[in-house]
């Protein structure tokens, strides 16, 4: 969930609770004071009526519906029993209209000279507070929802503006590549969370820069360093078996085994070397490269190789393929996948090469099953340990397509294993 919405989501029941409350304590307040200043009405009429008794003058009942008043003399028992001034919240009925209608209500006792008690009752209309309590939830619903959404309006114009600098920096480093030509980092902003964590993403890809300079010149220097002794090793091992005189057939026999393992040395480091370089992204130069021509010489450059296989080799060229890439990369990824399949598919076997305008398959026989698609581009595994193989040769072409904006896929079907490579 994007900061803007996770910001509006907290805001909105937040908003929610407190307009809640709010409107619990608008209408608490509002009866309140309604109660109030009716009550000061009825305690003034009660006394102009009490006045009137005490004095003498005969005291009318006006009693009518939920409106008026009456007098009523009680026991000295029931006086003393109640308080001597009580509001109340009544339904009166009122026959005329053969319905109730709500009334505020003042009972008070009191004594007169002669040391009688009375009851006088005060009724005056009021609001229905069930009316009431609707009203007030539908304007609160109705305000709720355009101060939200007007809240909401705001909050959201307001947070884009100020975290504009945020996506900024985010769609800085979504495009920032290490060792590539990257813009430089703009910070047009006067916050200072901002301003420090730009400084921050600036000084990270600083050092980035700086370890990937590092490791540039660890690879050309530990590829010069490594390939030289491997190189010493294979002549010397060599001058020996020119000099084979003087070994015994036991003696070549190890050195043979020593110099297959020196070449299985340099293949692995040159692959390792091949595969840092890509991961580098050290082959920026880029062609039109003809993928029908490159395929053909490599076809038969490697069916010589492996002639010893008896495996045939044919060549379906349904269009052209031309790729803009790398033709480094591009003759070592059809290298790759043509030499996995000679080394892995089945002796006098069949390879077949085809070729289109949208990619690329190379298919070879495999009796065995298919392989393990969730570990095959994976470094060094091998289905089966084949001798002359790394088991780099896939994890290669998968660096190279992915570098390239190629795809490669891996089926199996009808005894054969299936390589695919597609133009994006």
């Amino acid at each position: 969930m994007k900061l803007v919405y996770r910001i509006i989501l907290h805001i909105s029941w937040v908003l929610s609770l407190l307009l809640a409350a709010w409107a619990l304590f608008f209408y608490v307040t509002l009866v309140d004071e309604i109660n109030d200043e009716t009550d000061d009405a009825l305690e003034h009429r009660a006394e102009a009526i009490i006045t009137q008794q005490l004095s003498g003058r005969e005291v009318i009942s006006t009693a009518s519906g939920n409106e008026g008043y009456f007098l009523k003399e009680v026991a000295q028992e029931y006086a003393s029993r109640l308080s001597h001034e009580r509001y109340t919240d009544e339904e009166i009925y009122i026959p005329e209209q053969d319905d109730e209608e709500p009334a505020r209500v003042l009972r008070t006792i009191f004594r007169d000279r002669d040391g009688r008690w009375f009851e006088l009752t005060v009724m005056t209309p009021t609001f229905e507070k069930d009316e009431l309590r609707e009203a007030i939830l539908w304007w609160i619903v109705w305000l709720y929802l355009f101060l939200l959404l007007t809240i909401l309006a705001v909050n959201v114009l307001v947070l884009h503006r100020t975290l504009r600098p945020l996506h900024a920096l985010l769609r800085w480093l979504d495009e920032y590549t290490v060792g590539g030509k990257n813009p430089p980092l703009a910070c047009d902003t006067n916050i200072t969370e901002f301003c420090r964590l730009n400084e921050a993403a600036s000084r990270y890809a600083a050092r980035a820069e700086q370890l990937f300079d590092r490791q540039k010149q660890f690879i050309g220097n530990a590829s010069h360093e490594m390939q030289t002794p491997l190189a010493v090793c294979r002549n010397r091992l060599e001058m020996l078996v020119d000099e084979g005189a003087t070994l015994t057939e036991a003696q070549l026999g190890e050195i043979a085994k020593v110099q297959r393992t020196l070449d299985y040395l340099v293949r692995l480091n040159r692959s390792l070397l091949l595969l840092s370089k890509i991961d580098n992204g050290q082959f920026p130069e880029t062609g039109e490269v003809d993928f029908n021509a490159l395929a053909g010489r490599t076809a038969e450059d490697l069916a010589e190789i492996y002639a010893s296989r008896g495996m045939h080799l044919a060549m379906h060229e349904e269009g052209r393929l031309v790729v803009n890439m790398n033709p480094t990369l591009a003759a070592s990824l059809v290298n790759n996948l043509l030499k996995n399949a000679f080394v892995h598919g089945d002796a006098g076997g069949e390879i077949v090469v085809t070729l289109s305008p949208h990619g690329l398959r190379v298919e070879n026989s495999g009796a065995a099953g298919p392989l393990d698609a969730a570990l095959l581009f994976e470094r060094f595994y091998q289905g089966a340990k084949k001798e002359g193989s790394t088991g780099l040769g896939l994890s290669i072409a998968e660096a190279i397509c992915c570098l390239s904006g190629l795809r490669i896929e891996y089926a199996y079907g009808a005894g054969m294993h299936r390589f695919t490579v597609t133009v994006r």
